[in-house]
């Protein structure tokens, strides 16, 4: 038996603001409580949460953003929760033209694919990434891969088994541990290769003119505009399994033309995302997945800062406070006029209610999202459910992103019933 809640609300931020402000109340800040049915509770898998990317969501494509996240909340099974994480990215959201990761990512200055990807364990807190990789379809696998392969132990001698690699190496470690390669010609899509071609002829043309300063600062916010914030799309996806393990994961392609060789945040540890199960210190396990301008989320180390909020007796309020004073306001972007972001985030707890004839366990889980950018879009589910929720989450009208921000989200109780006469409520 799953009971959902909804709650929605808008902060401004001023504009430039290198003064960690107090956050003012959300302007909207509505309830709904939907109809809990009066049945027994049943095992279920766990729960998941997954982003097609913080930036913009066209109207038009709107439906298909909406499918893709469906599809991969749709993949949750009863595999560990590392491995469905992976899976989750790889096997739908970095596999659609619509996302930029996998086929379909943004192409560099030199016209080719250069990938980033993170995923973390909370139980094991072990972590795999990998950054600037070229030549592998599904990067995300191979941080998986990093990740198992160093919760086996050390290596020969003595030697302690890599978390994070770049580049050539981290292609040749994938491909020498099964990962097939695949050429970076064959992850294209003909919208990627026409957004290259049509970013490159005006960074061509913008190269050719000088027209002052004010000129080019026009250029450069249209471009913005047009081309900035629909770029900055990264997919990623938190899921808990019934006993409150966590795990989070985050791919990116990048930023459209970018310097070859550059790492985003997706491949960053505490930036792209979080994973930590509970423990004497933190009450509540918790997961963060990022996506926005990657060099923003890596200054503030955005993934580890929400993590750490999510500790606070009131999670909604927590993540509007770091969202606000960890990041739009951050002393580390005081130079930037739009600060561009967003994150997915779940926090849970085990309960346990005793009745009569059986005990049931259950996981509470808190779920949010939390974007500076025009939209983003998300989906979510519990393996119990018949079909995912879809959601495109945009800032209200008159808003300026990068300067205010949006934050959702809902609450998801999950059970276990098992027969205990002499089980004793704890919850």
């Amino acid at each position: 038996m799953i009971g959902l809640s909804s709650y929605a609300g808008v902060m401004e931020s001023p504009m430039n603001s290198a003064v960690e402000q107090q956050p003012v109340s959300p302007l909207d800040n509505t309830w709904k409580q939907e109809t809990i049915n009066n049945q027994k509770p049943r095992s279920v898998g766990g729960f998941v949460l997954v982003h097609a990317g913080a930036g913009y969501h066209s109207e038009s494509k709107a439906k298909e953003y909406k499918h893709v996240c469906k599809r991969a909340c749709q993949r949750v099974s009863l595999l560990c929760v590392s491995s469905l994480c992976a899976s989750i990215s790889n096997n739908v959201l970095k596999d659609s033209p619509f996302t930029n990761a996998g086929t379909g990512s943004n192409l560099n200055l030199s016209g080719e694919i250069e990938c980033d990807a993170s995923i973390m364990d909370g139980k094991s807190l072990h972590f795999g990434a990998v950054g600037a990789i070229g030549g592998i379809r599904n990067p995300v696998l191979v941080a998986n891969r990093l990740l198992s392969e160093a919760q086996k132990g050390k290596l020969s001698a003595g030697r302690i088994p890599p978390c994070f690699l770049v580049g050539r190496g981290a292609h040749d470690w994938a491909v020498s541990h099964g990962i097939p390669p695949c050429p970076s010609d064959k992850m294209a899509t003909k919208f990627s290769l026409s957004a290259y071609k049509r970013n490159k002829r005006k960074m061509e043309l913008a190269e050719k003119m000088d027209t002052g300063h004010n000129q080019t600062k026009k250029r450069r916010q249209s471009s913005e505009n047009e081309n900035g914030s629909g770029c900055l799309d990264t997919v990623g996806a938190v899921v808990v399994d019934l006993e409150g393990n966590v795990a989070a994961a985050v791919s990116s392609g990048g930023l459209a033309m970018k310097h070859p060789g550059r790492v985003g945040q997706a491949a960053h540890y505490g930036c792209g995302c979080w994973a930590e199960n509970a423990c004497n210190m933190n009450p509540y396990s918790t997961a963060v997945s990022t996506s926005g301008c990657g060099e923003h989320l890596i200054r503030t180390m955005l993934a580890r800062e929400c993590s750490a909020a999510m500790q606070s007796e009131d999670a909604h309020q927590a993540l509007l406070e770091a969202m606000q004073n960890k990041f739009i306001s951050s002393p580390f972007l005081a130079s930037e006029d739009r600060v561009l972001g967003g994150v997915i985030v779940l926090r849970c707890c085990t309960c346990v209610d005793a009745q009569p004839s059986q005990s049931i366990q259950g996981i509470l889980v808190e779920f949010l999202w939390s974007h500076t950018t025009e939209s983003m879009c998300v989906g979510y589910m519990s393996a119990q459910d018949s079909k995912a929720k879809t959601h495109i989450s945009r800032l209200p009208a008159g808003t300026v992103p990068g300067q205010s921000l949006a934050i959702e989200g809902g609450v998801c109780r999950l059970m276990v019933a098992t027969f205990n006469p002499t089980a004793k409520q704890d919850c």
